[in-house]
C-alpha cells in the first residue's frame, strides 16, 4: 500500500479477525503472532505514525491486552503517535485493541463498543442418556468439573463464572477510562452496558474521535506525500504453498478438523452477533 515516491511513512498494521487462538488452520489475532509485525512497524525509517487498521468482532481478552500493551510500550519507547481506524467492527475486544490509537477513526457504519464480556456454550444433560451413553468423570478437587457440558449447571458454577466476567469487565472499562478519558460524553450505564453503536453514534459518546478512513485521514494529516507502508506477518512455506494459515499445529487429522469446524462456528457467531 503506496502512494507517492517520497514524504513520511506510516506503517499500517491490519489486525482484522477474531482475537485469540482459533482452529488448526485458522491463526487468530494473538500476540506471539503478532509481535514481529509490530517491531518491524516501528523501526521504519522516517517514520511519523502507525496506523492500527482495525476489523474485530473481539474474543479473547487476554490477548486484545497483551497486544494493546505492546503497542503502546512502543509508542511510548519510539515517541511515535498511533491512529486506529475501525472497518466493519471495532468491537469488544477489537475495541480494547483500537483504544491503543492516540486517535480513533471509524466510518459511519462501523460497528464500535460492545464493552462487555460474554461466556457462550451447549449444555447435554441429557443427551447422554438418551443415547445410551455413561458420563464418566474422576476430578481431584471438588471443582475441576465446574461447567461440564454434559452436566446439568450448577447455580454455583454460573455464580463463579459471573465473578470472573465481573473482574475482566472492571479491567476493561478502566481500560477504556484511561485511554479516553475527558473525551467520553456518554452516561456509564449506556457506555459500559456491553452496547455496541454505529461510528456515528461511537463518535457522540466519545468512543471515537472522527469518521474517516484510514487513507484520506492520514493525506489530511501528513500531506500527499505521506507513504502508507503496510507491514505484514512472514507466511511459512506451506503456508504459502498450500494457501492457508497455519495455526501452529501443521495439518490437522480427524481430531483437527473437528476443532476447525467449532472454531470456525465461534468465529461466525461472533460476527453474527453484531450483524456481520
Amino acid at each position: 500500500m503506496f502512494f507517492g515516491s517520497r514524504g513520511p511513512v506510516v506503517a499500517v498494521i491490519r489486525l482484522h479477525g477474531v482475537i485469540g487462538r482459533m482452529g488448526p488452520l485458522r491463526s487468530g489475532l494473538t500476540l506471539a503472532g503478532l509481535a514481529a509485525v509490530i517491531e518491524r512497524a516501528f523501526k521504519m525509517k522516517h517514520l511519523k505514525a502507525v496506523a492500527i487498521s482495525v476489523n474485530s468482532p473481539g474474543g479473547s481478552p487476554v490477548q486484545s491486552s497483551l497486544i494493546f500493551k505492546r503497542l503502546r510500550a512502543l509508542a511510548e519507547e519510539k515517541d511515535i503517535p498511533i491512529l486506529a481506524f475501525a472497518e466493519d467492527a471495532a468491537a469488544s475486544g477489537g475495541y480494547w485493541l483500537a483504544c491503543a490509537g492516540d486517535e480513533i477513526f471509524a466510518d459511519e457504519n462501523s460497528i464500535v463498543g460492545s464493552i462487555g464480556v460474554i461466556s457462550g456454550g451447549f449444555g447435554f444433560p441429557e443427551l447422554l442418556r438418551r443415547i445410551g451413553v455413561e458420563r464418566r468423570m474422576h476430578t481431584a478437587g471438588n471443582n475441576k468439573g465446574m461447567l461440564d457440558p454434559f452436566q446439568p449447571e450448577k447455580p454455583e458454577d454460573v455464580k463463579h463464572l459471573k465473578s470472573l466476567q465481573s473482574d475482566i469487565h472492571e479491567s476493561f472499562i478502566d481500560l477504556v477510562r484511561s485511554r479516553r478519558g475527558k473525551r467520553l460524553k456518554g452516561d456509564d450505564k449506556e457506555v459500559f452496558s456491553g452496547a455496541f453503536w454505529t461510528g456515528r453514534r461511537a463518535l457522540e459518546l466519545g468512543l471515537v474521535d472522527g469518521i474517516g478512513d484510514l487513507r484520506s485521514v492520514i493525506r489530511d494529516r501528513f500531506g500527499e506525500k505521506a507513504r502508507l507502508r503496510l507491514v505484514q506477518a512472514r507466511r511459512g512455506y506451506l503456508s504459502r504453498r498450500l494457501g492457508f494459515r497455519a495455526g501452529g499445529d501443521g495439518l490437522p487429522g480427524p481430531a483437527g478438523w473437528a476443532a476447525e469446524l467449532l472454531a470456525a462456528v465461534e468465529e461466525r457467531f461472533l460476527w453474527n452477533r453484531l450483524g456481520l
